[in-house]
């Protein structure tokens, strides 16, 4: 291993205090300007042995469908508005409900946003994007769904503070949709991937969101910080657009949403 990727394990390791995963409990959220100051070369040694040292999720490689528009290699299941409609998330207000409970399963168009976690500052910040577009979402007709990982009382959080639409907040503690649709988690994606980058192109935006963020918001399972998001467009069960995160702050872009949903020109 070279020294930068030997240092960059070392650092990584002191800002998430890595142990086993018996212990995975007591992994920290890395600041956001750590990434700045990591050098660029890390190996793919170095990113996979601290990778391993924490809980993953699997990402299973699903059968891609040729008439979705996808983005970032995200390939899903032709069946996966039926296979998405019976797993169990929750309003922010704490009561359980099915995905597809969230839109009419035959003709109406959903906007699927899946967030990392709610005490991700990027997320607090492509949360208040998402705000400012529901009047072209509502005008089409189109019904926005945002998710995240944590439990409803993290999501209440964010709803209240940012603040965001309790209506269209959900959460998803155990992070079962976003399995079932191969979104990508752990270590080299969450702090490592050149993706995350933009992030500092977007300081002004950043900011101006986390004006009210509280880290309170972070999963009460540390593990879930790993995982990134995705965008989904769906026609009652049909998917018409699909997208993972590549890495933190990757998120859609919504014009590439809008006309998804076919969405008029603002």
């Amino acid at each position: 291993m070279g020294l930068l990727s030997a240092t960059a394990g070392i650092t990584a390791n002191r800002y998430l205090n890595l142990q086993p995963i018996s212990a995975i409990h007591q992994i920290r959220e890395i600041p956001l300007s750590l990434s700045s100051r990591l050098p660029t070369s890390i190996s793919s040694v170095s990113v996979s042995s601290l990778s391993s040292r924490v809980l993953t999720s699997p990402n299973s490689r699903l059968v891609s469908k040729a008439s979705v528009s996808t983005a970032s290699d995200a390939a899903v299941s032709d069946n996966i508005g039926n296979i998405l409609g019976d797993v169990t998330i929750f309003k922010a207000t704490g009561e359980p409900v099915f995905f597809k409970d969230l839109w009419d399963q035959n003709e109406g168009v959903a906007v699927v946003a899946l967030l990392r976690h709610f005490g991700c500052v990027c997320c607090w910040e492509f949360a208040s994007d998402l705000k400012k577009a529901m009047p072209r979402f509502d005008a089409a007709g189109v019904k926005l769904i945002a998710v995240g990982v944590g439990e409803p009382e993290k999501a209440r959080l964010l709803g209240e503070r940012l603040p965001f639409p309790m209506e269209c907040l959900y959460a998803d503690p155990e992070r079962k949709a976003y399995d079932l649709l191969g979104l990508y988690y752990g270590l080299g994606r969450t702090f490592f991937n050149p993706a995350s980058k933009k992030v500092f192109s977007r300081f002004e935006s950043l900011k101006k969101a986390a004006e009210n963020y509280t880290i309170q918001a972070t999963p009460s399972d540390r593990s879930s910080v790993l995982q990134q998001g995705g965008m989904f467009v769906f026609k009652g069960k049909e998917l018409l657009y699909a997208r993972k995160d590549e890495g933190t702050g990757d998120h859609a872009s919504l014009e590439d949403v809008f006309s998804a949903c076919n969405v008029p020109v603002a």
